[in-house]
């Protein structure tokens, strides 16, 4: 009997410590420029995540979540930009310093740096990531970014989609810098 409450311990211990994604009091939004100087925000509605007992960083965007506020930017960035039928998730993955986390007190905060791969459009490259955590209990945190990562549509293959936008909405310009921003809670289960 012992060894199976043994075993059991064993599979069940890194389920429940691991820090899983709180999608409703999470959130990740992008700055689209237009004409120039015209910055709209928009955000996706579905983001999923974890970070596992070694400090393993796995979070997912739903592409197809994208919210704009206007219906037809919605499909149009779907189809056209993030091309959702082939690819509908965007993925960063990172290592956390877990000695670091750690020593972060409940009720208090620390400045972390992140170094990770972020996964869009089937292209992957390196970003350096400077985010805040916050333990607000034993269970509960939040790590936000302390200053927008500025991803390039280019480098991901996105800026035909950028140029097919662009001609639809007839627009001069949209820039290919993005600057994105992020607000994750997560907590221990």
């Amino acid at each position: 009997m012992r060894l199976i409450l043994l075993v059991i311990s064993l599979i069940a211990f890194p389920a429940f410590s691991a820090w899983q994604l709180d999608n409703d009091k999470s959130s990740l939004s992008f700055i689209s420029i237009k004409k120039s100087d015209v910055a709209e925000v928009h955000h996706f509605n579905q983001l999923m995540g974890n970070v596992d007992n070694s400090g393993k960083v796995n979070f997912v965007i739903d592409l197809i979540s994208v919210n704009t506020n206007i219906a037809i930017r919605n499909e149009r960035m779907k189809e056209f930009l993030f091309n959702t039928d082939i690819f509908p998730q965007a993925k960063f993955t990172a290592q956390l310093d877990m000695d670091k986390f750690n020593a972060i007190a409940k009720n208090s905060s620390g400045v972390m740096k992140l170094t990770g791969e972020i996964n869009l459009h089937g292209k992957i490259h390196k970003v350096m990531v400077d985010v805040l955590v916050a333990k607000l209990s034993d269970n509960e945190i939040i790590v936000s970014s302390m200053k927008p990562v500025l991803l390039n549509a280019q480098k991901f293959g996105l800026d035909a989609g950028v140029n097919k936008l662009k001609e639809l909405a007839k627009l001069p310009s949209i820039s290919n810098a993005v600057p994105v921003s992020f607000v994750l809670s997560f907590i221990q289960k």
